[in-house]
């Protein structure tokens, strides 16, 4: 699978394409959090106003638990989902692969449904014995995931079966990854084996394993998050700048968690917000698996990890501790970038997850970089951290800490070209917006120009028509 050629220098578009995703979407997804985090936070006071005392009344306090936590979830999602639908008509969309017209018989859909639905349990099934047979699922953060997800399974399989047979009405191909595991795993004996293939066995796969990989990797971390913004006193963290900046900066993760979890857990087509593939590319895996857990325990981070570049780093606020206007300014810088880096996650609404196709985003902060979230995430850890900068005078720890640092900048750059050659070789709207951003993007053009001065015009057809080898 190679990565179609672009245009050609000199016919590029000359209008940015439209994004697949409305900005509505992603701020009545923010609305909805800010709203959650409000109640939970003046909850005494409401418990108080409705009466809810009693023999309690002097235990009431603020809604910080991990429950709270994923209730988030739901203020977040259904005000996307409900803009998605009712203004977007996102379900109207070719690209959903449903047509409202067909309206099948019962008796046409049952077929099929039942083998779907034999593949999605089967799929469900394979899933929760990884989860139970990988040791770092039942420690930590971890273990509420793996509470949550076993709580879960029995609805989503008594939900599943309405669900499958009533889309299965609409759907235009009814036939598509369930299916054919389903009929994988029935063999022969029920349903030919003529009947499902392998590019669409691994096209299924591949989804089920990026869902059930960050997706319970994002369930782990909600609330940890949740828990200290709910806590949190900001007039009283005012009488220390660090500490405030940070709350901020623990705000705008938050933020991302929480939209970047529905992201992954909404992957249904009437919001025409499923995976359409998952990256093909053996790098793209690589280079997105090495940044989380537990992939990244041993290689990226403090102590004696591989790429630690944090040690003897006491970062930003001891240094500039001593000058508060510097300490703001510097905070403030965090903070941007930070919002960035949120942003970047809040325009995707319900469409965010790693290694996936789910759609082209070309509004807010892709307006002026193809990967302003590694772009400000990597800057911020070198503002943050200030990896050159050691205590106890020793030269050789700062250079030390800043070829790691260097090397984790490289792994990210490696994740935004293996992504950009998964999305260049699905849709010809990217590729418009990939040619549109070399000349127009506010970052990523003097980026290209730079690049090609040194490098030369010569280098820029085989490197961008080509970026990875098929799997």
């Amino acid at each position: 699978m190679t990565a179609p050629p672009l245009s050609d220098p000199n016919a590029r578009p000359q209008a940015l394409p439209p994004s697949d995703v409305s900005t509505g979407v992603g701020l009545v997804g923010l609305a909805g959090l800010f709203g959650w985090i409000a109640f939970c936070r003046a909850y005494p006071d409401i418990a108080v106003m409705l009466g809810l005392g009693g023999e309690l009344s002097g235990t009431r306090g603020v809604l910080s638990g991990p429950l709270a936590a994923l209730a988030a979830m739901l203020f977040t999602a259904l005000p996307m989902a409900a803009w998605s639908v009712l203004v977007d008509k996102v379900h109207l969309r070719p690209s959903t692969g449903i047509d409202w017209s067909l309206r099948r018989p019962l008796a046409d859909v049952m077929p099929v449904a039942v083998i779907k639905l034999v593949g999605l349990w089967a799929t469900w099934a394979l899933l929760a014995a990884f989860y139970a047979l990988a040791r770092w699922y039942w420690s930590g953060n971890y273990v509420f995931a793996m509470e949550v997800l076993s709580v879960a399974i029995l609805p989503l399989v008594l939900l599943s079966v309405p669900y499958v047979i009533w889309l299965d009405r609409y759907l235009v191909e009814p036939r598509d990854g369930a299916f054919q595991f389903g009929a994988f795993v029935l063999g022969g004996g029920v349903v030919g084996r003529e009947q499902w293939d392998r590019a669409g066995l691994t096209k299924h796969w591949r989804a089920w394993i990026i869902k059930g990989f960050f997706g319970a990797f994002m369930i782990s971390i909600l609330p940890p998050g949740f828990a200290q913004i709910v806590e949190a006193d900001p007039a009283a963290l005012l009488a220390n700048p660090a500490e405030f900046i940070m709350l901020l900066v623990t705000l705008l993760f938050v933020i991302d968690v929480q939209i970047g979890t529905v992201g992954y857990l909404l992957t249904l087509r009437p919001l025409d917000s499923h995976i359409r593939s998952g990256n093909p590319f053996l790098a793209g895996w690589l280079a997105a698996l090495m940044c989380y857990p537990p992939f990244v325990w041993g290689i990226i981070g403090p102590d004696q990890q591989i790429l630690s570049y944090e040690a003897g780093t006491p970062g930003w606020a001891h240094w500039f501790a001593d000058t508060p206007a510097l300490l703001w300014a510097w905070g403030g810088l965090l903070v941007a970038l930070t919002a960035i880096y949120a942003w970047a996650t809040v325009v995707f609404g319900i469409r965010f997850s790693n290694l996936t196709y789910r759609g082209v985003l070309t509004h807010g902060p892709y307006r002026f970089t193809r990967h302003p979230a590694y772009l400000s995430k990597n800057l911020f850890w070198w503002a943050s951290v200030l990896p050159f900068l050691v205590t106890g005078g020793s030269l050789i720890e700062g250079v030390r800490n800043s070829i790691f640092l260097l090397a984790v900048n490289a792994i990210y750059y490696w994740r935004a070209r293996t992504e950009e050659a998964h999305l260049l070789a699905e849709d010809a709207k990217y590729r418009d917006y990939h040619a549109w951003m070399e000349s127009h993007g506010l970052i990523t053009a003097p980026l290209v120009r730079l690049k090609r001065a040194i490098l030369g015009n010569g280098a820029r057809s085989h490197e961008e028509t080509h970026p990875f080898p098929a799997e």
